[in-house]
C-alpha cells in the first residue's frame, strides 16, 4: 500500500511538472508576440500535444499496468472528440466579436488555464459524490445516454448573432464594453470608464461554455473509470491542445458530418456499460478504446470520402 501511495504521489508531481512546462513554453516561449499562426506551426503544435499525451499514456502503463493505461487512452480520446464541439463554438465566438487570428492564441491560453482550474474543481465534486452516493454512476449513466440521443436527434439550425444571446445580456449589465479591439489587452480605461474589450468577452462566453460542456464529458470519463488520477490528467491532456487544434480545424470541423452521430453512439455505449454486467455482458478496457477509436476514425475517415451534401 505504502508503495502505490509513493508511486501516485511521484505521478502526480510528474503530470504538474508536465504542465506547468508546457504551460511556460506555450505563453513565454513560442508565443511571447501576438502573431498570426500558420497551418504548418500549428499542425505541428498539434502532433506535440498528442504525442506527449500519448507518450504520458505509457508512462500511466509502465506505472499502473496496461489496463489502466487502456481506461486513459480511452478518456483522452473520448475528450478530445467531444472537445471538436467547442472548437466549433470558439469559431463562431471569434467570427461575432471580430477578434483577428493573431489576438485569439491569448484568449485560448487563459481559457484553457480557466478550464484546468474548473475542471479540477468539477471532477473533485465529481469523485466526493461518488464516494459518498456509488448510485449517482447510475444517474450519470442515464444523463449521458439521454445526451447521445439527443445529439443523435438534433438538427443544426441557423445560429443566432451573439448579441442576442442571453449570456450576452448578462455579462453587458456587469461590465461596459467596448466594441473596438486595443491590441491584447483584456480591459481598457476611456473617458473617465472601466471597459472590457472583446477579448475579456470572448474569455468569458468560452469559460462558460466550456463548464457547459464539461457536464457532458466529466459524467463521460467517470463511467469509464473512477480512478481520480487518470480521469484529471485524460481531460487535461485533451484540454492542453486544444488551443493548437482550434487553429488547425476552425476552418474545418463542420465538415466532419458524420463525427456528431458517431460521438453520440459513443456516448450512449459509454452510458450503458453500467447496466451491461445485469445482463451478463463485462465490457474490458481495449474493448472500450476499441470501439471508441473505431467510431471516431471511420467517421472522420467517411466525413472526408463521402461528405454529406449541403442543401
Amino acid at each position: 500500500m505504502d508503495n502505490y501511495v509513493l508511486s501516485n504521489e511521484w505521478m502526480w508531481a510528474i503530470f504538474g511538472i508536465s504542465v506547468i512546462t508546457l504551460l511556460y513554453l506555450d505563453l513565454f516561449v513560442f508565443h511571447r508576440h501576438a502573431s498570426e499562426p500558420n497551418i504548418k506551426d500549428t499542425f505541428w503544435a498539434c502532433v506535440f500535444y498528442i504525442g506527449i499525451a500519448l507518450l504520458f499514456g505509457l508512462f500511466v502503463i509502465y506505472e499502473r499496468g496496461s489496463e489502466i493505461g487502456m481506461l486513459y487512452y480511452t478518456g483522452f480520446l473520448v475528450e478530445k472528440s467531444l472537445s471538436l464541439d467547442n472548437i466549433f463554438i470558439i469559431s463562431i465566438i471569434f467570427s461575432s466579436l471580430k477578434i483577428e487570428r493573431k489576438y485569439q492564441h491569448r484568449v485560448l491560453f487563459w481559457g484553457i488555464l480557466g478550464a484546468i482550474v474548473m475542471r479540477g474543481i468539477l471532477i473533485g465534486v465529481g469523485e466526493v459524490l461518488i464516494s459518498k452516493f456509488h448510485w449517482i454512476l447510475y444517474v450519470f449513466a442515464a444523463f449521458l445516454i439521454y445526451t447521445g440521443i439527443k445529439m443523435a436527434l438534433h438538427k443544426n439550425d441557423e445560429q443566432s448573432k451573439l448579441e442576442d444571446t442571453k449570456l450576452f445580456k448578462i455579462v453587458s449589465k456587469f461590465f461596459r464594453i467596448t466594441p473596438k479591439i486595443h491590441g491584447e489587452h483584456f480591459f481598457v480605461k476611456e473617458k473617465g470608464h472601466n471597459y472590457i474589450t472583446p477579448l475579456f468577452l470572448a474569455l468569458i462566453i468560452i469559460e462558460t461554455m466550456d463548464i457547459i460542456f464539461a457536464f457532458d464529458s466529466i459524467p463521460a470519463i467517470f463511467l469509464i473509470t473512477q480512478d481520480l488520477f487518470v480521469v484529471y490528467t485524460s481531460n487535461i491532456f485533451a484540454i492542453l491542445g486544444l488551443r493548437a487544434l482550434y487553429f488547425l480545424l476552425a476552418a474545418a470541423v463542420h465538415k466532419f458530418t458524420y463525427l456528431k452521430p458517431a460521438l453520440s453512439i459513443i456516448l450512449i455505449f459509454i452510458g450503458s456499460k453500467i447496466f451491461l454486467p445485469y445482463i451478463g455482458i463485462e465490457v474490458a478496457a481495449w474493448q472500450s478504446l476499441t470501439v471508441t477509436f473505431s467510431l471516431i476514425a471511420g467517421a472522420i475517415i467517411l466525413s472526408l470520402v463521402k461528405p454529406i451534401k449541403e442543401q
